[in-house]
């Protein structure tokens, strides 16, 4: 057993017993680890409130390779994030994000993706308070997470032969289950269970710019963000099938804290005819 020292960040929580609980952290030089955090429950804990969902922090984790469950020794805070939790688009996306790394992160060092992570959460608390401009902070922080977790999808070149593919006049077709997008002559060929999404032109420009963190943020109207929410929520589960409920991602999805609107003010991105 070794004594390690990462930056951390808190993806999930549950009671492990009367004065203890297990955590779920993303930690940059470990991956995705379990830990017990002994005598967080009790009103004196020496972890304070710092074991909070979204808290970031530095973790000291009694690490074994051989145990899933490891201890941990101390989480000194650094940022309890209390902008994600003052408005619910914030943290819908927040927690979307968290569930997905939580899902996807290996149990080993992956640096870029827990940076990537903090980065989209950093964005989302600055982001403006706009619904748009926080949906669509989200939505390329989503991207930006899927990709450096080795999901990226291919947007400038035909997923399938390799031919360029040029913002213009045409629709673009994207197949989640290919992992990008498609020329029309390959949509000729074996199909997919899954249809692929015809993208308008604008669309599909908006796609290139949430997917380039150098790029100015697009912006979204709310029917056109749902659009966008949908096709990465799409992608994400069709590349999680085997990880079970994504209720998070769920709720970020369909803004579940907002009334519905009418299915004629929707946008959908249709599917193209096989």
């Amino acid at each position: 057993m070794s004594l390690v020292t990462t930056p951390a960040l808190v993806l999930q929580t549950y009671r492990y017993s009367e004065t203890s609980k297990v955590v779920r952290l993303a930690t940059r030089d470990l991956g995705v680890q379990s830990a017990i955090a002994k005598g967080a429950l009790r009103p004196k804990s020496r972890f304070g409130a710092g074991l909070e969902l979204l808290s970031e922090g530095v973790a000291q984790l009694y690490f074994r390779e051989t145990r899933e469950l490891h201890t941990l020794g101390a989480f000194d805070l650094v940022n309890l994030r209390q902008d994600l939790a003052g408005d619910v688009g914030r943290f819908a996306g927040a927690t979307a994000l968290a569930e997905v790394m939580l899902k996807m992160a290996p149990p080993a060092p992956l640096p870029t993706a827990y940076d990537t992570l903090t980065a989209g959460l950093d964005a989302l608390e600055a982001a403006s308070p706009s619904p748009e401009r926080v949906d669509a902070t989200a939505t390329r922080a989503m991207w930006r997470l899927v990709g450096v977790l080795g999901f990226e999808p291919a947007l400038t070149a035909c997923v399938r032969d390799g031919m360029a593919i040029e913002p213009g006049e045409a629709p673009v077709l994207f197949s989640v289950a290919d992992g990008g997008v498609l020329c029309p002559r390959c949509l000729q060929g074996p199909s997919p269970h899954l249809a692929p999404s015809r993208l308008p032109p604008q669309a599909y420009r908006d796609l290139l710019a949430l997917n380039d963190p150098r790029a100015e943020l697009p912006t979204l109207d709310p029917p056109h963000a749902a659009a966008h929410r949908r096709l990465v929520a799409r992608f994400v589960r069709y590349h999680l099938a085997e990880a079970g409920s994504l209720s998070a991602l769920d709720f970020w999805e369909r803004r579940a804290w907002v009334p519905p609107t009418s299915p004629a003010t929707r946008t959908p991105i249709p599917s193209a005819a096989s």
